[in-house]
């Protein structure tokens, strides 16, 4: 919590009773942060977008190229994605 005067005090009674106040009001926003992040959620479930989006990178592209024996370097750019990805596809693929 930041206090924007730095005539008000924290000490004695009256500080106490302003940090808990100023406590509870941070507690009540994070629980309005949940609740609006929750119905988004539940909304993008409903919508069938939720957990991952689009799939970026063309797999069956990149196995292709893997078997007709390009590089794994020049597979990644040409597909536009790391060289550590290009070799999760190919063995995902694999097992």
């Amino acid at each position: 919590v930041t206090v924007l005067d730095p005539h008000v005090s924290t000490r004695g009674e009256m500080g106490h009773v302003i940090l808990t106040v100023l406590g509870m009001v941070a507690q009540m926003e994070r629980r309005f942060i949940k609740e609006r992040q929750r119905e988004g959620i539940e909304r993008a479930r409903a919508n069938g977008t939720y957990k991952g989006g689009k799939r970026r990178i063309n797999r069956t592209k990149v196995l292709k190229l893997h078997e007709a024996g390009e590089q794994v370097s020049a597979i990644a750019r040409h597909v536009g994605c790391s060289r550590m990805q290009v070799y999760r596809i190919i063995n995902d693929n694999s097992t």
